[in-house]
C-alpha cells in the first residue's frame, strides 16, 4: 500500500458538495464483478482512519478480503448461524431459505467486502462497570462514524456499498472462519463494488419528527 502522503487526492466524481453527498449514498446490495481499484480501496480506508473516536484511541480495525475461498469459508461458518436465528423468528421454509441465498450472493458477488472489528484493547480501563461500559459504548459509536466515512467516501468515488450486520450475531464464528484474533469484535460487513442496479431508495422521516426541540437562538440572545 502507499503511504499517506502518496495517496491521491480524492476528485469529486458524483455530489460536488456535501449535503448532496449525504442526501445521494445508498444502499447496494447488487454489485457487478468488476474489480476496485486499489487507489480507490485506500481512500475508502483511509477515511475511516478520520474518524472522530474516544480519547483519539480509534478502536477500531478493518479486514478487508475478496478472495472466493475466504468468502466461501465464511459463508459456510455463518450459514448455520443465520438459519438458527432464522427459525427463531418462526419464519416459513421457503422464506430462511431465499434469505440465506441473498445473504450468501452478496458476499460472494462482492469485489471487496470490509470487515469493521471493534477493539478494545487501548481504551481507558476503570473501577467501575458503568464507565466501563459506557466506554464500550463509546468506542461502538466511534466506529459508526468510521464506517459512515467508509460508505460517504466511496459513493464520492463512484463506488457502492451495502452494509450487512450479520457478523454482530455471531463474532466468533467470524473470526475462526478468517483466522482472526479473538479480540476483534466483529460488527458487520460492507460490501465494496459498482452498483449492478440502482436500488430502491427507502423514504426519511421529516426533520420535524426526528428533532424533538429545537431551541431558537433569537431566544438566547435576548432577541438581539
Amino acid at each position: 500500500m502507499t503511504t499517506a502522503c502518496e495517496r491521491a487526492v480524492t476528485v469529486s466524481q458524483r455530489a460536488g458538495d456535501l449535503l448532496t453527498l449525504l442526501r445521494s449514498r445508498r444502499s447496494v446490495r447488487a454489485l457487478q464483478q468488476r474489480p476496485v481499484p486499489e487507489a480507490l480501496l485506500e481512500q475508502v480506508l483511509e477515511a475511516a482512519r478520520w474518524a472522530p473516536s474516544p480519547h483519539g484511541r480509534q478502536p477500531w480495525r478493518f479486514v478487508v478480503f475478496s478472495e472466493r475461498e475466504r468468502k466461501e469459508r465464511l459463508i459456510e461458518r455463518m450459514s448455520a448461524a443465520w438459519e438458527a436465528q432464522l427459525r427463531l423468528d418462526q419464519q416459513p421454509e421457503e422464506i430462511i431459505a431465499l434469505r440465506l441465498e441473498k445473504s450468501r450472493q452478496r458476499i460472494r458477488q462482492a469485489p471487496v467486502l470490509i470487515l469493521p472489528c471493534l477493539y478494545l484493547e487501548d481504551l481507558d480501563r476503570y473501577p467501575d462497570a458503568e464507565r466501563q461500559e459506557n466506554e464500550r459504548i463509546m468506542a461502538i459509536q466511534s466506529l459508526g462514524a468510521a464506517v459512515q466515512n467508509m460508505l460517504l467516501m466511496a459513493y464520492e468515488l463512484g463506488l457502492d456499498t451495502g452494509w450487512m450486520c450479520a457478523p454482530l450475531f455471531c463474532p466468533s464464528i467470524v473470526c475462526e472462519a478468517l483466522d482472526l484474533d479473538q479480540r476483534l469484535q466483529p460488527q458487520a460487513l460492507i460490501t465494496l463494488g459498482y452498483a449492478a442496479a440502482d436500488p430502491k431508495r427507502r423514504p426519511r422521516l421529516p426533520l420535524e419528527a426526528l428533532v424533538i426541540r429545537l431551541d431558537s437562538q433569537d431566544s438566547q440572545s435576548g432577541g438581539q
